[in-house]
């Protein structure tokens, strides 16, 4: 049984609208990634809304957008964010997907070049329970695939004494806020 969204129901505008404000709020407003606000002060990040309505479709969208990735400039483009609200959004198909995404990398000899990293507005990790607050700092609006350049990720831990605690500081931010500090940044979800 999918649960996959319909088309009609979101726009681009609106989608790129939301993943903004959840960046801004949540991944640097909280300082959940570091290394985002240079990035996205420098309009460096690229936006995709893709209508793809299959994985498979999905992926088409996925490998041409790693592939504009790798023949861009950084400093055009950075990092990209494929907003993908029609497919996927059960988390467990969206998980399984990240198999084929890390696939499609190593196809393309990419690996080691670029990587994926997920979000989704039920994102759980691993031996967790689904409401646990710590999940919320990979909880998006939409499902999302991030495109990040190996080579500003490796900058960017150099740069950021102590990388390997991010999870762990994130975990205690976000346990510090609560459910109820979420619902007051995010009223109607992010």
């Amino acid at each position: 049984m999918s649960n996959e969204t319909n088309k009609a129901d979101i726009d681009h505008p609106g989608a790129i609208a939301a993943t903004e404000a959840w960046l801004e709020k949540a991944v640097i407003g909280l300082n959940l990634c570091p290394f985002a606000k240079a990035v996205h002060v420098k309009g460096q990040i690229r936006y995709v809304v893709s209508d793809a309505a299959t994985p498979e479709e999905l992926l088409e969208t996925l490998m041409n957008e790693l592939q504009l990735l790798s023949d861009t400039p950084a400093e055009e483009v950075d990092t990209t964010l494929i907003i993908h609200p029609h497919v996927l959004t059960d988390f467990e198909d969206y998980n399984e997907f990240l198999d084929v995404a890390d696939a499609a990398l190593e196809d393309m000899g990419l690996e080691g070049e670029l990587q994926v990293a997920s979000f989704h507005p039920d994102y759980q990790f691993a031996d967790t329970h689904k409401n646990d607050i710590g999940n919320f700092t990979n909880r998006s609006p939409y499902p999302t695939l991030h495109l990040l350049r190996e080579e500003s990720v490796e900058r960017a831990v150099e740069a950021f004494p102590e990388a390997e605690a991010i999870f762990d500081r994130n975990i205690e931010t976000m346990e510090a806020l609560g459910h109820e500090g979420w619902d007051k940044l995010f009223p109607k979800g992010p």
